[in-house]
């Protein structure tokens, strides 16, 4: 161990602190450096010698950019408060806790890797540095108990020939001597991981499911034996459930589903409400119910709330599956190729922290509790969440990972579960590709969140005919056409010239198919439209539709995305798009015969095909009909319509030629079509197909002051009005005392436009309150110029200011952060607002910029149009009020204060919020004062 870097000290009496570490033989050290904490405008560090300095991130970027890195927590979020353009390799703590506690949550900040080390959280940013070099041991000394299995040695010394900075230090804690090389002589060496995981093996089919209903009154039992003795009395949850149970009741009519459409206030508890029906109903019939909600956060808050009725492990393990789509798991196959050649400096690094999380992972989930959301941030994308299957090439069972595949396994694994918790968007695409399973045994749906039904229906069913569309089909068809890059990318050939057998057609099809998919986009399209020398009939149209947009859109420097109306086009457009038209179909009809030769073969070769070949077949045959068929199909469609545009505007659907903007940057151009109204095929598709529907939510309804109203347009936005017969309704309302626990404010004298005085008000409510405020804007714009505003009068106060788009961290982390964080604030946009679930005093006020009226885009004023004018825009943004409200209060003694500073927010959209709380027009001093009565409880002094 003589070999150590000289900027090795051992940790004091380290040894002798833990009686299972023999002395001699193993050493706990700790880098000789300087241990760096910063904020937004604050920085703190401990050097070698003991000093401490304090200054401002700019003021202690030295010590970030010294010879021997510093100890710290996040770099990229350090290097940004400096002000450099990308982070160094540093000591960085979150990757030494990712090694040593692989799968395990942590806070990406000091105050949460101090706790999710067991160590007490009660610092200030002055001593910070001192809780993590205690962080530090604590990690080295549980990994000298836990580190010397062989697999993970193997990876560790991997890692350390590479150049990890923590890898001298972790072999050291396990007795391994860094002078001497391991005999470990293969780069590859433990990071093949895939080896040693478990395999699964095919199951017979399930039986069909029964037809037993679930009565009120079991309902209400079934919840009373999930809640236990020990509940909280809430009688309407009791009521909720008893009322939901109807969509678990046989059908009447085979096109005419149980759809209930139920609104159950903040805290009526509705996920325990409708997971007691539901789970009955599985457990009787012997079939999956698929719970489905909005986003992926909200996944795992059902998945939560389902240890109550699992509360073994094992036994959940079975009965329930989180369902996502297949670019939220980790590829095998990927991380194998990447392993492979992963021969560059520094690549072993992140790949290490990979196989370490493989190994301990439960479900390969990249997006879920079990994986850290900030490790993309260290690693980089490419060696992380870059490692998910997003390009639909699945070999299926060909590929060597087969029986062990995360992705195949959560698909597997949904067929013999009780509860299936997924997301709208898959529910959607499954549904169109034939079903929520290939045994059609999952025929009942709760959508919870219900309310944002119409953004995934119109996500799912839009068509976009764009350049990186018509790229991705390319790739799909043809792989990798890059000489320069090396790249697994498997063509349409890869994967099922083998199935083909002697089907001369099929195989003469599969020919014509790729010879024809050339004149879809390459890859350099960006370029060559951008130099004005687009190659093929594609890139001609893509090239016709970028400089037409420049020149008839307004604002063309702005940040947001360029549209135009799909009318009046000029001639050689036209032209353009009939010569795309026929190349199209000239892919569109070999996909046809391809497709059916495939099934022709599984057809007359069924008795002489194994079950991995049949597989195979119809993976294949599914993939042609929905990735090809469908969206060529959709693509020829909108060109036909394209010419008669002027003359025959659809009533179906709205149509717009665009340049697709991110952060003001153009990333996408092309040809847009939606669904005017995107219910319609939500119930003719997805509805019709199944035999009982709950479709739930707090804002349901959006407050007009006419309940029939009301419930009328829910019944637009879900879709129950296209359906042959009535859906039933149900309301249960929330029992908070909303006007004693929240209050309204509109602030009348601060000008909205003026941002110096936006970012006042901002800074003097926050201070108020003592933290604890969610800011939300409508525009990012605005968002960047008062954080800049307010960023450092605010955490001189003491209270961590985050935001989202300035720092380096994803929306997921900074939620979790500010849930965590009792007196942190938060800005963000419309993103937060539907994803941030906050019970508790972390969140108590929440600052909305201005009115949230939509965006005026083609889109939303066809739909204007269409759905009533005036009271369309104003049913959207007092849903939108609503929804936001309904975040402040969480639980029974939650109190929270929700602020608009707009003086011109009219009065008809008060039915945004519960009756009895009134909506005060107040000057800001006032509400300043409102507030600092309202939480006494957290006023400095």
């Amino acid at each position: 161990m003589n070999d150590l870097p000289d900027n090795v000290m051992p940790f004091p009496d380290a040894t002798s602190q833990n009686a299972e570490i023999p002395a001699g033989e193993v050493r706990i050290m700790v880098p000789d450096t300087s241990i760096m904490v910063t904020s937004a405008t604050h920085a703190v560090a401990l050097t070698g010698d003991g000093e401490i300095l304090e200054g401002t991130p700019v003021e202690l970027a030295d010590i970030y950019k010294a010879e021997i890195p510093p100890i710290l927590v996040h770099s990229p979020s350090v290097a940004k408060r400096i002000g450099l353009q990308s982070p160094r390799r540093c000591y960085d703590l979150l990757e030494l806790f990712a090694f040593v506690k692989p799968a395990a949550f942590c806070l990406p900040t000091p105050g949460g890797i101090m706790q999710a080390c067991g160590l007490e959280d009660s610092w200030e940013l002055s001593s910070y540095p001192v809780g993590l070099h205690r962080v530090v041991t604590s990690l080295l000394e549980q990994f000298s108990l836990t580190g010397s299995r062989p697999d993970t040695r193997r990876i560790l010394w991997s890692m350390t020939r590479d150049g990890w900075l923590w890898g001298p230090y972790l072999l050291a804690a396990i007795g391994e001597d860094v002078g001497q090389d391991s005999n470990v002589k293969s780069p590859m060496s433990g990071l093949d991981v895939w080896k040693a995981l478990p395999e699964w093996e095919e199951q017979p089919p399930p039986p069909p499911p029964g037809t037993y209903p679930v009565e009120p009154n079991e309902a209400r039992q079934r919840l009373a034996d999930l809640l236990g003795q020990r509940a909280e009395d809430r009688p309407s949850q009791s009521d909720f459930s008893s009322a939901v149970s109807e969509a678990f009741t046989n059908p009447e009519s085979e096109d005419m589903p149980r759809f209930v459409m139920a609104e159950a206030g903040t805290g009526v508890g509705k996920t325990m409400g409708y997971i007691a029906p539901a789970s009955l109903w599985a457990e009787k019939n012997q079939a999956p119910v698929w719970l489905s909600t909005y986003t992926r956060n909200l996944q795992h808050q059902i998945d939560d709330e389902l240890n109550r009725l699992y509360p073994d492990e094992t036994i959940k393990q079975d009965r329930v599956v989180l369902r996502k789509g297949r670019e939220n798991y980790l590829c095998l196959l990927n991380y194998e190729d990447s392993v492979r050649g992963s021969s560059l400096p520094g690549r072993t690094v992140g790949l290490g922290l990979m196989a370490r999380w493989i190994a301990a992972t439960r479900d390969g989930d990249l997006s879920g509790g079990g994986f850290p959301s900030w490790l993309p941030d260290l690693i980089g994308q490419a060696q992380s969440v870059g490692l998910s299957d997003k390009r639909g090439e699945c070999i299926h069972s060909a590929c060597n990972h087969y029986s062990r595949c995360f992705i195949l396994n959560s698909i597997r694994r949904a067929r013999y579960a009780d509860l299936v918790v997924a997301n709208h968007a898959l529910v959607m695409i499954q549904t169109v590709q034939g079903g929520l399973d290939r045994d059609g045994r999952a025929n009942r749906v709760v959508f919870d969140e219900g309310h944002h039904v119409f953004d995934a229906a119109d996500s799912a069913f839009a068509a976009y005919l764009t350049g990186r569309e018509m790229w991705e089909l390319r790739r799909w068809l043809r792989g990798n056409e890059s000489r320069a890059r090396k790249s697994r990318i498997r063509g349409l050939k890869t994967r099922c010239e083998d199935l083909l057998g002697e089907e001369v057609q099929a195989i003469e099809a599969l020919e014509h198919v790729l010879h024809a998919s050339r004149i879809l986009p390459n890859e350099n399209w960006t370029q060559n439209i951008g130099n004005g020398q687009p190659q093929g009939p594609a890139e001609n149209f893509l090239y016709m539709i970028h400089e037409l947009v420049l020149a008839r859109a307004n604002n063309t420097d702005g940040p947001f995305s360029l549209e135009i109306p799909a009318v009046d086009m000029p001639e050689k457009l036209l032209d353009v798009a009939t010569e795309l038209e026929e190349a199209l179909m000239a892919i569109f009809k070999p996909v046809i015969k391809l497709r059916e030769g495939l099934m022709r073969r599984l057809d007359e070769k069924s008795d002489t095909l194994d079950s991995s070949t049949r597989g195979r077949i119809e993976q294949v045959a599914q993939s042609l009909e929905f990735r090809c068929s469908h969206l060529l199909g959709a693509w020829i469609e909108m060109l036909k319509a394209l010419k008669l545009e002027a003359t025959q505007p659809t009533e179906l659907f709205v149509d717009w030629l665009g340049i697709e903007k991110i952060s003001g940057r153009p990333v996408d151009v092309g040809y847009y079509r939606h669904w005017l109204d995107p219910t319609k095929p939500f119930a003719g598709v997805v509805a019709k197909n199944l035999s009982g529907v709950l479709l739930t939510s707090a804002t349901l309804t959006d407050g007009s002051g006419d309940v029939d109203t009301d419930w009328a347009r829910a019944e637009e936005r879900t879709g129950a009005n296209h359906l042959p017969d009535f859906a039933t309704r149900a309301k249960v309302p929330s029992p908070f005392d909303y006007p004693n626990q929240t209050k309204v404010l509109v602030v009348t004298d601060v000008r909205k436009d003026d941002l110096d005085q936006v970012g006042a008000a901002y800074r003097e409510l926050m201070l108020a309150s003592g933290g604890g405020a969610l800011g939300l804007f409508t525009a990012i714009s605005r968002l960047r110029a008062v954080h800049e505003r307010i960023v450092k009068p605010i955490e001189q106060q003491g209270y961590p200011l985050y935001s989202q788009h300035i720092d380096a961290l994803n929306l997921p982390t900074l939620i979790d952060i500010f849930r965590a964080e009792t007196d942190s604030c938060l800005l963000g946009t419309d993103a937060v607002r539907d994803g941030v679930d906050v019970p508790g005093d972390s969140l108590r006020l929440i600052i909305f910029d201005r009115v949230p009226w939509s965006r005026p885009t083609i889109l939303h004023k066809a739909r204007k149009n269409e759905f009533g004018g005036a009271k369309y825009e104003d049913m959207l943004t007092r849903l939108k009020l609503k929804q936001a409200f309904g975040r402040l209060v969480r639980r029974g003694n939650d109190k929270g204060v929700f602020v608009l500073l707009d003086p011109m927010m009219p009065s008809r959209l008060a039915g945004a919020f519960p009756e009895g709380v009134e909506v005060e027009r107040v000057g800001l001093a006032d509400a300043v004062q409102q507030i600092k009565d309202f939480f006494p409880d957290h006023q400095v002094g």
